[in-house]
């Protein structure tokens, strides 16, 4: 089978599990009952837990142009727009509790997982575009906080993005190959995932195949498993241990895990312990980081309800379009003009 038919299967498997797109409900089911759940210091802290970078300022009017919102059919109070949201997993080694389950350098940090969340006018359907860190892309040139701006690169993997310039930089280069303005972004780290899967109780995950990889420290036998935190995470990096040892199959074990972990979260009453749901909230929000537009309980609130009317039913879950580059067998290149097709359908 060749590289471009694996991708496809991979592309129908991960199209079929459409509760990927509660990646972003994953960091706001909680917060919509904080609002009685919790008060006083508990919510101050939860609220300052979450870490907020203004890309909007750094990046200026040098960007795709905002979606036209027409106005809303009936009065409400909550917004109904298109969005377009990128959501980013960081395999950050800063901080002890990352540095040991990510190893490597401690000042080094790429995106694991990279994924475009659409959300359709009216919020009732949405699509989740999977982008494969290996990609080769031109990465723009990005300011820096300390000042400056880096260099333009050509052929750079995708994943170099958050490295060189952090968020902005990941936010500029999408928009760069996507030609998507991006409303909002969402960042998790290593840690902040597995201390929320350990908050939950563990997640129940079924695997089609053995998985025996050294470099994630994980391996398991095809079938039913109950993972703890840190092998969930091992379960959303491995990739050397299953198929051709690319991303692309990495990106449908992914989508598989999240499933399997809102399936878990749906199971679990978290009102009825309050304790659960407040391990839950800090252990989410302490790892989170967003755009100025979300950093906080009351925004990250406000997007949660906006969202009540969207089911997995009406969310598609898909891979961009790639090919092997020609430059490296290792590395893919978007698919033309399938991905260009693919992010007009977005705009």
């Amino acid at each position: 089978m060749t590289r471009q038919e694996e991708q496809g299967d991979a592309g129908r498997r991960v199209g079929r599990r459409s509760g990927a797109l509660k990646a972003v409900g994953l960091t706001l089911a909680g917060f919509l009952v904080l609002g009685t759940a919790v008060a006083g210091y508990a919510y101050w802290h939860l609220n300052h837990n979450i870490k907020g970078v203004d890309i909007n300022s750094a990046l200026g009017d040098d960007r795709p142009a905002r979606a036209v919102i027409a106005p809303a059919a009936t009065a409400s109070p909550l917004p109904t727009g298109s969005l377009n949201i990128l959501v980013l997993g960081s395999d950050s080694r800063s901080g002890k509790a990352n540095k040991e389950l990510g190893g490597g350098d401690s000042s080094g940090a790429r995106s694991d997982t990279a994924m475009v969340v659409h959300i359709d006018a009216g919020r009732t359907k949405a699509t989740v575009v999977s982008i494969p860190r290996d990609t080769l892309v031109t990465r723009p040139s990005c300011p820096l906080a300390s000042g400056g701006s880096t260099a333009q690169a050509y052929g750079a993997m995708f994943n170099t993005a958050y490295e060189v310039g952090g968020p902005v930089c990941a936010v500029k280069t999408v928009e760069s190959i996507t030609n998507v303005r991006m409303d909002h972004y969402i960042e998790i780290d290593f840690s902040g995932f597995a201390k929320l899967v350990d908050a939950l109780g563990g997640v129940d995950v079924t695997t089609t195949q053995d998985i025996d990889d050294d470099y994630s420290h994980l391996h398991l036998r095809a079938g039913s498993h109950h993972l703890n935190g840190t092998q969930a995470l091992a379960l959303a990096r491995t990739r050397h241990g299953i198929g051709d040892g690319s991303d692309l199959g990495r990106i449908g074990l992914q989508q598989m895990l999240v499933k399997d972990l809102l399936e878990q979260m749906a199971g679990t009453d978290l009102l009825t312990d309050p304790a659960k749901l407040y391990r839950v909230a800090d252990a989410v929000t302490a790892s989170l980081t967003t755009d100025t537009g979300l950093d906080s309980l009351s925004e990250l609130m406000r997007l949660g309800q906006s969202l009540k009317g969207l089911t997995a039913d009406h969310a598609r879950t898909v891979m961009m379009p790639v090919v092997t580059a020609p430059s490296d067998p290792n590395r893919v290149i978007a698919k033309e003009p399938a991905a260009t097709e693919l992010w007009a359908s977005l705009r």
